[in-house]
């Protein structure tokens, strides 16, 4: 193994065992979702049983539009959390993201941590790639060569510049990206979905992405697991491991990068994940905009253990989602899209008066 790899290969053991074992959480800061709240229907006047939920996206079907986000790969133990993981996926009919496949990029030997497709040969597959990377010698070369690796529907290419600036060995030069990011785009044959990693993508950069012809945005905001917390933990330097928990608190809160990316670039799919918890949490989310709703964190304590235990927790989100479609009215997720949902703070109805009012 080289020495880059080794040392790629170290650092996502220490994530995996960090996020298992320690509080990670963002600290003083909520994802939003916790200031909407659906309209009881008291009557829905529908058949809980007979609620829709599938959608397709970038050619396949969904049971459900969830997702489980990216998470890991590059040692042995993330190669039994993929396999538990992707095995849930498929059984579930939900999408799965591949952790940062840098690992096999720098070291074959660990291709085989990533590879799903044996247990879950029809589900939204991405594979994934970290875009400060292409400032580091990375090209669409590289790119495809992840998309090939796991036989990929689409690509990841994950934006993590305060994580980077936190970790001791981090990637700090993000001059030139989006030039970048748009040269890749026209060079690789699969959509590219550029994605944040738990701190939000604001409304002005999803437009200049929007530019570069991305085919979606996870706007991936604040509220859920912090991970400048997880390098925070990492650290062996007292000093720069104070400087890391000073951004526990750091970024967009997912709801409202949700909203406000959804509202800038509408005619390309926008994602949500970060921090959610619920079938309600996702159904707020596809209220306010998403095509696709990720969960991470919550999975990856089962993912441990076995597929089923992924399973289990996979299948109370979806009837949770199903239950809340349920009560507000919704046979469908084109309903559940236009259902009454309100701010707590003023009781304003979002998408009919919410501007008026300050939309979160």
């Amino acid at each position: 193994m080289n020495i880059v790899g080794n040392v790629t290969e170290k650092r996502k053991r220490e994530h995996i065992e960090t996020v298992l074992n320690s509080d990670v959480s963002a600290k003083g800061i909520t994802t939003g979702f916790d200031r909407y709240f659906f309209d009881h229907i008291a009557v829905p006047e529908i058949n809980l049983s007979e609620i829709n939920l599938s959608s397709t996206l970038f050619g396949r079907e969904l049971v459900a539009p969830i997702l489980i986000s990216s998470m890991t790969g590059g040692t042995d133990t993330a190669h039994e959390i993929n396999k538990n993981l992707a095995s849930a996926a498929q059984s579930c009919g939900i999408a799965m993201g591949l952790g940062s496949q840098r690992a096999a990029i720098e070291d074959e030997t660990l291709i085989y941590s990533y590879k799903v497709r044996s247990v879950a040969p029809d589900i939204l597959l991405f594979a994934n790639i970290g875009a400060v990377q292409l400032n580091y010698g990375y090209n669409s070369d590289h790119a495809l060569r992840a998309v090939d690796m796991i036989e990929a529907d689409a690509l990841y290419l994950h934006l993590n510049s305060l994580q980077e600036a936190v970790q001791e060995e981090g990637d700090t030069d993000w001059r030139g990206l989006y030039n970048k990011i748009e040269k890749l785009v026209r060079e690789v044959q699969v959509p590219v979905i550029v994605k944040e990693v738990g701190n939000g993508i604001s409304a002005d950069v999803a437009k200049r992405l929007a530019y570069c012809g991305v085919s979606g945005i996870d706007v991936a905001g604040a509220g859920g697991t912090s991970w400048s917390e997880v390098e925070a933990y990492r650290q062996t330097n007292n000093l720069q491991r104070r400087i890391a928990h000073t951004f526990s608190g750091w970024g967009i809160p997912t709801a409202l990068a949700l909203d406000e990316v959804h509202a800038a670039v509408p005619d390309i799919p926008v994602f949500a994940s970060g921090g959610l918890r619920s079938g309600i949490d996702v159904a707020k989310a596809l209220r306010l905009g998403a095509s696709l709703c990720g969960v991470a964190t919550p999975t990856l304590g089962d993912a441990s253990k076995n597929a089923k235990a992924v399973h289990e927790g996979l299948t109370a989100i979806i009837e949770e989602l199903r239950i809340t479609a349920f009560c507000t009215g919704a046979r469908d997720l084109r309903a559940l899209k236009t259902a009454r949902l309100r701010l707590h703070k003023d009781w304003s109805v979002v998408g009919v008066n919410s501007k008026e009012n300050g939309n979160l």
